[in-house]
């Protein structure tokens, strides 16, 4: 009998055969994603933590800042033994330092179930405990989430701008700075049941849309689109984007009236344009200047969406090319009409651009956080190895607290982090580090602590996305392995222990909070929005709940764009803010009040001469399932794919398929070598989450022999004002690796 299931790449149902788990896609699923051939190794011992561990060092020393964490060896302990050791711990460490000495880490994407949403349980834990500091912001786009409630008051253009549908039908010009990445689009925050994005712009190219692709990957955009390529130096599309400004404004083509009543500091922007022209963007961005102000001129002759993909923004000075995309299409003037504007991360992930849900879904309660203290969240190793010290972000004076236990459940930080070596260090600060995990991750190795944890198959649950259409009842597909607990039975053991369970639980059972979750939501918000869902056992037996369609198609700032006065935006102005008095009042040399081309510090030269984007995934959402059948399909000589232009590769004298190792500052790591004009002359491409395994000894002369790219790039903030993740970008070197390559091991049981 096959089960209902969901995933962050898909709804699928699953049977439990003597070959292992099969899995089939959702029948209404129009493209189903590749990623689901990733998903019966879960149900395997393959990589699977099947017990309790500890660090021998902690069990046996103590806690405190240890250099042994990371290749230390582990012993399997038994559930009650180790839930009293670490309930002690929390008693030792509150009681001495306070909530300010416990990280509370976790990260959205472990499960797309609502109540077995690990972020959700800690920080519930952590909240009865007396709270714990918190991470603010993501990885994907911490930049849009500080930046853009200064420009456009609010997060819209990244969680929720003009729908697909308004593109396809009415867009006739789309810029894509980033591209539109098909593998990005497969996967949906919360699960997804229909797969939408390709098909909507094959829709809008059949009925005669254009599309140019800013990128130095050509496959950032479907070949089929038959897209105009631009390939852009990595990093200067704040330069593109001002010098396409420049054109509008000599030109005198760009919207007065627009600039006039719908948004502030129009005056100090142009200003900046002067000397902004196409010939300077050509020295920076290797676009022709002509080829840059032709795309000027087409984009003011028909509707035209420019879009920014969240890795465009992952940059340093990220800030600059997305603010820069609002000024340029401000100048245009179709901010709030049909298929015009911009947006930020149309096909970062299949969300985006679908229509929204406008009732809350069924959550488990996280209670109010008494602490209220946030780092972000790409600053962790910051925070670890300088405690006490002062920080700058968002116009606040900060300080990072002195974190001794850090708790995590749910993510990978040895995925999202950057320069690894220097994670490695900040993890070997701590006193304590406790990990939940199903698997063998790096970040389980460099704990003293790893909760044997479930995995979404093991569990029952109520899959529900505010992007998607329908509710999934989340069956479980098969008995836990070994002796994994779920994430909140792990919590109650440790809230009972500390004096807390009942105030944790409620004194329900999981699956009672999974029916409690659905019914609160079914007779409270469902009801309000006139929706008239089933009770929990016909939710269950039917396998889902198709939600309601929603009204019209929504078109960004509409409101706003017919009546500014009436629909301001939530700035000090209430228009857009092409000036930023409030950011300019920082005083932020490296984010200053306007759109400005800043040049990154880090750039080629002949030790490194190569750009390096480390971009997302094709054959994986992060680094989940590492060792999945479609992600292992796609590693090539074992190792992470790692592509160069021909021309490169004959300077080097390397092979397609070869196992190269590529050199930045920070460190080096090992790939295999494929060879493709998709990517631009001096640029290298290799995608994150290979995971992390470092290599013994120095013979190998290598920091990781899998592919994990992350040991290369740079860990530094955006800018003062977002201080997000930078780790789209670096430059390296890459040469052939000598000897014989050392054995990936990192799947393996430690």
């Amino acid at each position: 009998m096959s089960t209902p299931h969901s995933s962050h790449w898909g709804a699928f149902s699953a049977q439990t055969t003597d070959d292992g788990v099969v899995v089939t896609a959702h029948p209404d699923d129009p493209e189903p994603s590749a990623l689901l051939a990733n998903v019966p190794v879960a149900a395997t011992p393959t990589a699977r933590v099947l017990r309790p561990h500890v660090r021998r060092g902690w069990w046996e020393d103590g806690p405190g800042p240890d250099e042994r964490r990371g290749r230390d060896e582990f012993l399997p302990v038994e559930w009650d033994e180790l839930l009293d050791r670490v309930a002690a711990e929390y008693t030792r460490v509150l009681g001495d330092h306070g909530p300010r000495a416990v990280y509370a880490g976790s990260y959205g994407w472990a499960s797309a179930g609502r109540f077995h949403h690990a972020q959700s349980q800690l920080h519930r834990f952590s909240h009865v405990l007396g709270g714990a500091v918190r991470s603010s912001w993501t990885y994907s786009h911490g930049v849009g989430e500080v930046l853009l409630p200064h420009v456009v008051g609010n997060q819209e253009p990244l969680l929720s701008p003009t729908s697909w549908a308004s593109v396809e039908e009415s867009t006739d010009l789309v810029i894509a700075l980033g591209g539109l990445p098909a593998k990005n689009s497969e996967v949906a925050s919360g699960g997804i049941s229909r797969h939408e994005v390709a098909g909507r712009l094959r829709g809008a190219r059949a009925r005669g849309a254009e599309f140019v692709l800013v990128s130095p990957l050509r496959d950032d955009l479907a070949a089929e689109l038959g897209a105009q390529w631009l390939d852009v130096v990595p990093g200067t599309d704040a330069a593109l984007l001002l010098a396409l400004c420049h054109v509008l404004l000599t030109d005198g083509t760009y919207d007065r009236e627009f600039l006039a009543t719908c948004t502030h500091g129009a005056d100090e922007f142009l200003a900046t344009l002067a000397d902004r022209t196409p010939e300077w963007a050509e020295a920076i961005t290797g676009i022709p200047a002509a080829t840059i102000r032709d795309l000027a001129r087409r984009a003011v002759r028909g509707r035209t969406m420019v879009t920014v993909s969240w890795s465009v923004a992952r940059t340093r000075f990220g800030e600059q090319p997305l603010w820069a995309a609002v000024a340029f299409a401000a100048m245009l003037g179709q901010i709030g009409l049909p298929g015009g504007g911009f947006g930020h991360g149309y096909a970062s992930t299949g969300g985006v651009g679908k229509r929204a849900g406008s009732y809350p879904l069924p959550t488990f309660p996280q209670f109010a956080d008494p602490l209220r203290v946030r780092i972000p969240v790409a600053r962790i190793a910051d925070a670890l190895l300088h405690p006490g010290e002062a920080y700058e972000v968002d116009g606040r004076h900060e300080t990072y607290p002195h974190l001794r236990l850090v708790h995590w459940a749910g993510g990978n930080p040895f995925h999202h982090h950057q320069d690894l070596q220097r994670l490695q260090r900040a993890f070997r600060a701590a006193e304590t580090v406790i990990v939940h995990e199903p698997f063998w991750t790096s970040t389980a190795r460099h704990a003293d602590v790893v909760f044997a944890s479930t995995t979404t198959l093991e569990r029952d649950d109520v899959g529900a996305a505010r992007y998607d259409d329908r509710l999934i009842a989340m069956g479980r597909v098969h008995e836990p392995l070994g002796q994994a607990r779920d994430d909140y039975a792990t919590l109650s053991g440790l809230a009972e222990r500390l004096g807390v369970g009942p105030r944790f639980t409620e004194g329900r059972t999981a699956p009672q909070w999974v029916e409690h979750l659905y019914e609160q939501w079914r007779s409270g918000p469902a009801a309000r929005a006139g929706i008239d869902a089933p009770l929990y056992p016909e939710f269950v037996a039917a396998g889902e709940f198709v939600l309601p369609a929603e009204p019209a198609e929504k078109v960004m700032f509409a409101g706003f764009r017919a009546d500014p006065a009436r629909f301001p935006l939530r700035t000090p102005s209430g228009r857009i803010e092409l000036h930023s008095e409030t950011v300019a009042g920082f005083g932020y040399d490296d984010c200053p009040g306007h759109p400005v081309w800043l040049a990154p510090e880090e750039v080629p030269d002949p030790e490194f001469p190569l750009h390096l984007v480390a971009n997302n995934p094709a054959t994986r959402l992060h680094s989940q399932l590492d060792h999945g059948a479609t992600s292992q399909a796609g590693k090539v000589a074992g190792r992470e794919p790692v592509r160069m232009h021909p021309a490169d590769a004959a300077d080097r004298d390397l092979r397609d398929g070869q196992v190269v190792v590529l050199r930045s500052r920070r460190g080096s790591c090992l790939g295999g070598l494929v060879v493709s004009g998709a990517v631009r002359r001096g640029v290298v491409q290799m995608s994150t989450g290979a995971w992390f395994d470092p290599v013994a000894g120095a013979e190998a002369g290598v920091t990781c022999g899998h592919g994990n790219v992350n040991v290369l790039t740079r860990d530094v903030g955006s800018s003062r004002l977002a201080q997000a993740c930078t780790g789209q970008h670096a430059t390296v070197q890459v040469s052939a690796f000598a000897g014989v390559a050392p054995r990936v091991t990192v799947f393996d049981q430690p």
